[in-house]
Protein backbone atom coordinates (compact mmCIF):
# COMPACT_ATOMS: atom_id res chain seq x y z
CA UNK A 1 0.00 0.00 0.00
CA UNK A 2 1.19 3.69 -1.15
CA UNK A 3 2.29 5.99 2.26
CA UNK A 4 -0.42 8.37 2.48
CA UNK A 5 1.10 12.06 1.57
CA UNK A 6 0.96 14.76 3.99
CA UNK A 7 -1.52 17.54 3.14
CA UNK A 8 -0.59 19.89 5.69
CA UNK A 9 3.28 20.07 3.91
CA UNK A 10 1.75 19.68 0.76
CA UNK A 11 -0.50 23.12 1.18
CA UNK A 12 2.46 24.79 3.44
CA UNK A 13 4.44 24.27 -0.01
CA UNK A 14 1.95 25.52 -2.01
CA UNK A 15 2.20 29.04 0.05
CA UNK A 16 5.64 29.08 0.40
CA UNK A 17 5.65 29.09 -3.32
CA UNK A 18 3.01 31.53 -3.68
CA UNK A 19 5.90 34.40 -3.48
CA UNK A 20 6.99 34.90 -7.10
CA UNK A 21 10.27 36.70 -5.55
CA UNK A 22 12.20 37.50 -2.91
CA UNK A 23 10.91 40.99 -2.49
CA UNK A 24 7.41 40.00 -3.08
CA UNK A 25 5.14 41.12 0.10
CA UNK A 26 1.72 39.38 0.21
CA UNK A 27 -1.45 39.51 2.35
CA UNK A 28 -2.55 36.19 4.33
CA UNK A 29 -5.41 35.90 1.73
CA UNK A 30 -3.43 37.26 -0.91
CA UNK A 31 -1.12 34.34 -0.30
CA UNK A 32 -4.40 32.05 0.08
CA UNK A 33 -5.71 32.79 -3.16
CA UNK A 34 -2.42 31.99 -4.95
CA UNK A 35 -2.23 28.64 -3.30
CA UNK A 36 -6.01 27.77 -4.19
CA UNK A 37 -6.66 27.53 -0.35
CA UNK A 38 -9.39 28.76 2.23
CA UNK A 39 -8.85 31.92 3.72
CA UNK A 40 -9.25 30.27 7.18
CA UNK A 41 -6.67 27.39 6.36
CA UNK A 42 -4.32 29.72 4.57
CA UNK A 43 -4.01 31.57 7.51
CA UNK A 44 -3.08 29.32 10.22
CA UNK A 45 -0.24 28.09 7.58
CA UNK A 46 1.38 31.36 7.27
CA UNK A 47 0.92 31.91 10.97
CA UNK A 48 2.96 28.41 11.43
CA UNK A 49 5.67 29.32 8.63
CA UNK A 50 5.88 32.70 10.69
CA UNK A 51 6.82 30.84 13.78
CA UNK A 52 9.16 28.68 12.12
CA UNK A 53 10.79 31.47 10.45
CA UNK A 54 9.92 30.17 6.74
CA UNK A 55 8.48 34.04 6.15
CA UNK A 56 8.18 36.85 7.70
CA UNK A 57 5.88 39.88 8.52
CA UNK A 58 6.19 43.49 8.13
CA UNK A 59 4.71 46.25 10.44
CA UNK A 60 1.23 46.60 7.86
CA UNK A 61 0.58 43.07 8.50
CA UNK A 62 2.18 41.45 4.85
CA UNK A 63 4.01 38.13 4.74
CA UNK A 64 7.76 37.65 2.85
CA UNK A 65 9.93 34.84 2.30
CA UNK A 66 12.28 34.25 5.25
CA UNK A 67 15.82 33.70 6.47
CA UNK A 68 14.67 29.42 7.30
CA UNK A 69 14.40 29.54 3.38
CA UNK A 70 17.69 31.45 2.75
CA UNK A 71 19.78 28.98 5.30
CA UNK A 72 18.25 26.23 3.89
CA UNK A 73 18.67 27.05 0.08
CA UNK A 74 22.99 27.43 1.24
CA UNK A 75 23.23 24.06 1.38
CA UNK A 76 21.52 23.61 -2.29
CA UNK A 77 24.14 23.63 -5.08
CA UNK A 78 22.08 24.44 -7.87
CA UNK A 79 24.83 22.39 -10.66
CA UNK A 80 24.97 19.72 -8.62
CA UNK A 81 21.05 19.26 -8.91
CA UNK A 82 21.09 19.87 -12.31
CA UNK A 83 23.98 16.98 -12.67
CA UNK A 84 22.38 14.56 -10.56
CA UNK A 85 18.61 15.02 -12.32
CA UNK A 86 20.29 14.89 -15.58
CA UNK A 87 23.00 12.09 -15.01
CA UNK A 88 21.72 9.34 -16.45
CA UNK A 89 19.07 11.38 -19.07
CA UNK A 90 22.50 12.39 -21.01
CA UNK A 91 24.05 9.22 -20.47
CA UNK A 92 21.41 7.45 -22.31
CA UNK A 93 21.32 10.99 -24.60
CA UNK A 94 24.92 10.88 -25.59
CA UNK A 95 24.37 7.07 -26.33
CA UNK A 96 21.61 7.24 -28.58
CA UNK A 97 23.30 10.13 -30.43
CA UNK A 98 26.76 8.44 -30.33
CA UNK A 99 28.06 11.94 -29.62
CA UNK A 100 29.28 13.86 -26.55
CA UNK A 101 26.38 15.81 -24.97
CA UNK A 102 27.26 18.93 -22.36
CA UNK A 103 25.60 20.82 -19.97
CA UNK A 104 26.21 23.94 -18.99
CA UNK A 105 24.90 27.55 -17.08
CA UNK A 106 26.68 31.22 -17.84
CA UNK A 107 28.77 32.30 -15.02
CA UNK A 108 30.10 35.95 -15.08
CA UNK A 109 29.76 35.93 -19.18
CA UNK A 110 31.04 32.36 -20.22
CA UNK A 111 29.60 29.23 -20.01
CA UNK A 112 30.85 26.80 -17.08
CA UNK A 113 30.63 22.89 -17.93
CA UNK A 114 28.06 21.45 -15.22
CA UNK A 115 28.07 17.91 -17.04
CA UNK A 116 29.17 15.85 -19.87
CA UNK A 117 28.33 12.45 -21.18
CA UNK A 118 29.72 10.17 -24.04
CA UNK A 119 32.39 9.55 -26.19
CA UNK A 120 32.72 10.46 -30.40
CA UNK A 121 35.58 8.79 -31.25
CA UNK A 122 35.49 9.94 -34.54
CA UNK A 123 35.57 13.60 -33.27
CA UNK A 124 37.20 13.80 -29.96
CA UNK A 125 36.17 17.34 -28.24
CA UNK A 126 38.90 17.81 -24.91
CA UNK A 127 36.84 19.51 -22.64
CA UNK A 128 35.86 18.99 -18.43
CA UNK A 129 33.50 19.46 -16.12
CA UNK A 130 34.52 22.86 -14.33
CA UNK A 131 36.39 24.52 -17.42
CA UNK A 132 34.89 27.28 -19.27
CA UNK A 133 34.11 28.39 -22.51
CA UNK A 134 32.85 31.64 -24.83
CA UNK A 135 29.40 32.38 -24.30
CA UNK A 136 28.99 34.62 -27.76
CA UNK A 137 30.67 31.72 -30.07
CA UNK A 138 29.18 28.55 -28.99
CA UNK A 139 25.71 26.92 -28.70
CA UNK A 140 25.70 26.90 -25.09
CA UNK A 141 26.07 30.36 -24.70
CA UNK A 142 24.00 31.66 -27.16
CA UNK A 143 20.95 30.01 -25.59
CA UNK A 144 22.02 30.99 -22.10
CA UNK A 145 22.40 34.76 -23.25
CA UNK A 146 19.11 34.55 -25.59
CA UNK A 147 17.43 34.06 -21.83
CA UNK A 148 18.83 37.23 -20.35
CA UNK A 149 16.76 40.62 -20.19
CA UNK A 150 17.86 42.50 -22.97
CA UNK A 151 19.29 45.39 -20.90
CA UNK A 152 21.80 42.39 -19.45
CA UNK A 153 22.72 40.91 -22.92
CA UNK A 154 23.84 44.78 -23.98
CA UNK A 155 25.61 45.03 -20.79
CA UNK A 156 27.64 41.72 -22.02
CA UNK A 157 28.10 43.20 -25.80
CA UNK A 158 29.26 46.13 -23.81
CA UNK A 159 32.06 44.71 -21.83
CA UNK A 160 34.13 42.78 -24.05
CA UNK A 161 34.97 42.65 -27.58
CA UNK A 162 33.27 39.70 -29.45
CA UNK A 163 36.62 38.44 -30.63
CA UNK A 164 37.32 36.33 -33.92
CA UNK A 165 38.16 32.94 -33.05
CA UNK A 166 37.50 31.32 -36.69
CA UNK A 167 36.12 32.99 -40.40
CA UNK A 168 32.56 32.47 -38.97
CA UNK A 169 32.63 33.90 -35.91
CA UNK A 170 29.76 36.86 -35.30
CA UNK A 171 32.21 39.83 -34.21
CA UNK A 172 29.56 42.49 -35.50
CA UNK A 173 27.27 43.72 -32.30
CA UNK A 174 24.56 44.32 -34.89
CA UNK A 175 24.86 41.10 -36.26
CA UNK A 176 24.92 39.30 -32.95
CA UNK A 177 21.91 40.83 -31.71
CA UNK A 178 20.29 39.50 -34.28
CA UNK A 179 21.55 36.07 -34.07
CA UNK A 180 20.07 35.96 -30.01
CA UNK A 181 16.70 37.25 -31.44
CA UNK A 182 16.92 34.12 -33.20
CA UNK A 183 17.66 31.90 -30.99
CA UNK A 184 14.87 33.56 -28.78
CA UNK A 185 11.97 32.77 -31.42
CA UNK A 186 13.23 29.57 -32.39
CA UNK A 187 13.96 28.02 -29.06
CA UNK A 188 17.58 26.32 -30.02
CA UNK A 189 21.20 27.83 -30.76
CA UNK A 190 23.43 26.36 -33.41
CA UNK A 191 27.31 27.22 -33.28
CA UNK A 192 28.23 26.71 -36.95
CA UNK A 193 32.09 26.66 -37.15
CA UNK A 194 32.19 30.10 -34.86
CA UNK A 195 34.56 28.23 -31.77
CA UNK A 196 36.23 26.01 -34.20
CA UNK A 197 36.40 25.67 -37.83
CA UNK A 198 36.15 21.93 -37.54
CA UNK A 199 33.04 21.67 -35.18
CA UNK A 200 29.60 22.73 -35.40
CA UNK A 201 27.32 22.73 -31.90
CA UNK A 202 23.40 22.49 -31.84
CA UNK A 203 21.96 23.48 -28.13
CA UNK A 204 18.73 23.72 -26.42
CA UNK A 205 17.24 25.55 -22.80
CA UNK A 206 16.20 23.91 -20.10
CA UNK A 207 13.57 25.47 -18.58
CA UNK A 208 11.60 25.42 -15.65
CA UNK A 209 8.02 25.15 -14.95
CA UNK A 210 7.79 28.91 -15.44
CA UNK A 211 9.52 28.46 -18.28
CA UNK A 212 12.75 30.01 -17.88
CA UNK A 213 16.02 29.05 -18.94
CA UNK A 214 17.99 27.69 -15.96
CA UNK A 215 20.48 25.54 -18.54
CA UNK A 216 21.81 24.29 -21.53
CA UNK A 217 22.32 21.22 -23.26
CA UNK A 218 24.49 20.36 -26.46
CA UNK A 219 25.94 18.16 -28.51
CA UNK A 220 28.42 18.43 -31.17
CA UNK A 221 30.20 16.62 -34.39
CA UNK A 222 32.45 17.49 -37.18
CA UNK A 223 31.22 19.68 -39.50
CA UNK A 224 31.07 17.90 -42.39
CA UNK A 225 28.87 15.42 -40.11
CA UNK A 226 26.46 17.43 -38.27
CA UNK A 227 24.31 18.30 -41.83
CA UNK A 228 21.60 20.07 -42.08
CA UNK A 229 19.21 16.83 -41.48
CA UNK A 230 21.34 15.77 -38.86
CA UNK A 231 21.02 18.82 -36.95
CA UNK A 232 17.28 18.18 -37.02
CA UNK A 233 17.59 14.87 -35.36
CA UNK A 234 20.41 16.20 -32.79
CA UNK A 235 18.35 19.48 -32.18
CA UNK A 236 15.35 16.81 -31.43
CA UNK A 237 16.71 14.25 -29.30
CA UNK A 238 18.57 17.15 -27.17
CA UNK A 239 14.79 18.85 -26.58
CA UNK A 240 12.72 15.86 -25.48
CA UNK A 241 15.89 15.25 -22.94
CA UNK A 242 15.91 18.80 -21.44
CA UNK A 243 12.15 18.59 -21.44
CA UNK A 244 12.53 15.64 -19.04
CA UNK A 245 15.25 17.27 -17.13
CA UNK A 246 13.48 20.32 -16.28
CA UNK A 247 10.08 18.23 -15.32
CA UNK A 248 12.56 15.94 -13.25
CA UNK A 249 13.65 18.57 -10.61
CA UNK A 250 10.69 20.95 -11.10
CA UNK A 251 7.63 18.44 -11.25
CA UNK A 252 6.87 19.15 -7.69
CA UNK A 253 8.61 21.98 -6.73
CA UNK A 254 7.22 24.93 -9.35
CA UNK A 255 9.35 27.61 -10.74
CA UNK A 256 13.08 27.55 -9.98
CA UNK A 257 13.92 29.85 -7.30
CA UNK A 258 17.42 30.49 -9.35
CA UNK A 259 17.91 33.35 -12.03
CA UNK A 260 20.73 33.51 -14.49
CA UNK A 261 23.56 35.50 -13.78
CA UNK A 262 23.97 39.39 -13.83
CA UNK A 263 26.57 40.11 -16.56
CA UNK A 264 25.61 44.33 -16.00
CA UNK A 265 28.00 47.04 -15.30
CA UNK A 266 28.07 45.82 -11.32
CA UNK A 267 30.77 44.08 -12.58
CA UNK A 268 32.27 45.03 -15.48
CA UNK A 269 35.76 43.34 -15.54
CA UNK A 270 34.28 39.62 -14.80
CA UNK A 271 34.13 38.07 -18.41
CA UNK A 272 37.28 40.13 -18.86
CA UNK A 273 38.65 38.26 -16.23
CA UNK A 274 37.06 35.06 -17.03
CA UNK A 275 37.94 35.27 -20.76
CA UNK A 276 42.03 35.66 -19.90
CA UNK A 277 41.70 32.07 -17.81
CA UNK A 278 39.61 30.50 -20.39
CA UNK A 279 41.28 28.25 -23.57
CA UNK A 280 39.43 27.84 -26.77
CA UNK A 281 38.25 23.57 -27.12
CA UNK A 282 40.49 21.46 -28.12
CA UNK A 283 39.78 19.06 -30.69
CA UNK A 284 41.25 16.70 -32.45
CA UNK A 285 39.53 13.79 -35.33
Amino acid sequence: MATPRNRSVQKAFKMLRAFTGPDEWLTSAELSRRASLPEASGYRLIRTLLEIGAVIQDDRGRYGPGMLLVSLSRYVAHERLLRDAAFTILEDLAIELDLIVHMGVLEDGMVTYVAKAGANERFRVHTRVGTQLEAYCSGLGKVLLAALPQYELEAFIFEGDLVPLTANTITDPDAFRAEIERVRDRGWAIDNCEIDANLRCVAVPIRDTGGRTVAAISSSDAAELMTEARVGEVREALRSAAAVIGAQIYRTSGPSPFRLPSVGPDRPLARQRSREAARPLAVSH
